[in-house]
């Protein structure tokens, strides 16, 4: 393997505005997710979760209105559904539904013709969820996703689970420090958490059965003011890191850092989860969370392909 040079210049890649929320779906106001998640400030959205459908829409969430919006290919806002929950990360299945990971309301799934939304998993083994984060579906359909809750260094009691195909459910870290955005690499032999609290990521190798394997930290960040949120690889193996206040790290295989991708508005300090899009895949659509502001840049490599695109 080349090694790469660890002082080599970090190349800039600026965003700009691919779209912004209307004002008729802007609602001002302290919810229960905004008190003890924004210290009691009044929010008029948070968005998260970005993933395109088959059809080339862009779905996300809003999480303290219980909000799934999507954005078509000619730039339209559509509330699709509103529900009593706190919708966090959203993937698509190959089989057309939005799966979600709901902080209130565990594992869900939307039908995207119907609106209609089921519960997959509303607790684990007769106990709740802590709150989940966020999800990446395997290319075999197995589910990976995170239980964040309030976790964090005081507290490392994050997790990390799999809903295999076949139903089953393992637990694959229980001490996370507030586990956040979760992927797999192209060879899916190692699963990427974002522990934000403790600003790492983790990889997680997969043994042969599925179990994991010496768990270590693969990227130790520092600066910005939480640590890392949504991530996302490339096809190269590249690592993309929403860092929040800082930006969009890409790191390479070797885990270290390429690129920088920011914005110059001083609201845009919220960019916390991604989702690679366009005719070349090289498109990433970005949330800015507070500011209602979808945001995109040209990356240098595609991103990975989704389980829903294959």
């Amino acid at each position: 393997m080349t090694m790469h040079n660890p002082f080599q210049p970090v190349e800039k890649i600026k965003t700009e505005v691919f779209a912004t929320m209307p004002e008729k779906f802007r609602k001002k106001s302290r919810t229960g997710w905004s008190d003890p998640n924004r210290q009691g400030a009044e929010v008029e959205c948070f968005l998260e979760g970005p993933s395109f459908d088959r059809e080339g829409n862009l779905w996300f969430v809003d999480i303290p209105f219980g909000r799934i919006f999507r954005i078509d290919t000619k730039g339209n806002w559509e509330l699709i559904t509103q529900y009593d929950g706190w919708p966090n990360g959203l993937k698509f299945h190959k089989d057309g539904r939005a799966f979600i990971c709901d902080y209130k309301a565990g594992l869900l799934a939307l039908d995207p013709k119907t609106g209609k939304i089921e519960t997959i998993l509303g607790s684990m083994y007769s106990e709740n969820f802590k709150g989940l984060n966020d999800l990446h579906f395997a290319s075999n359909g197995d589910l990976y996703f995170t239980d964040q809750g309030q976790t964090g260094i005081a507290d490392p009691t994050g997790r990390v689970f799999r809903l295999r195909a076949n139903g089953q459910l393992d637990r694959l870290a229980l001490n996370v420090p507030s586990p956040n955005g979760i992927t797999l690499n192209t060879q899916e032999k190692h699963v990427f958490v974002a522990a934000t609290r403790s600003q790492q990521i983790w990889r997680l190798p997969l043994m042969a059965d599925g179990s994991v394997s010496k768990t270590g930290v693969a990227i130790q960040l520092t600066g910005g003011v939480a640590g890392p949120d949504g991530i996302e690889m490339d096809s190269e193996n590249g690592l993309l890191v929403c860092q929040l206040g800082v930006g969009i790290w890409r790191f390479d295989s070797n885990m270290l850092p390429t690129h920088l991708i920011y914005s110059e508005d001083h609201r845009h300090h919220h960019l916390a989860n991604i989702a690679c899009g366009g005719p070349d895949n090289k498109t990433l659509y970005i949330t800015e969370s507070l500011s209602g502001d979808i945001l995109m840049a040209k990356l240098p490599v595609a991103g990975k392909k989704m389980f829903a695109h294959q």
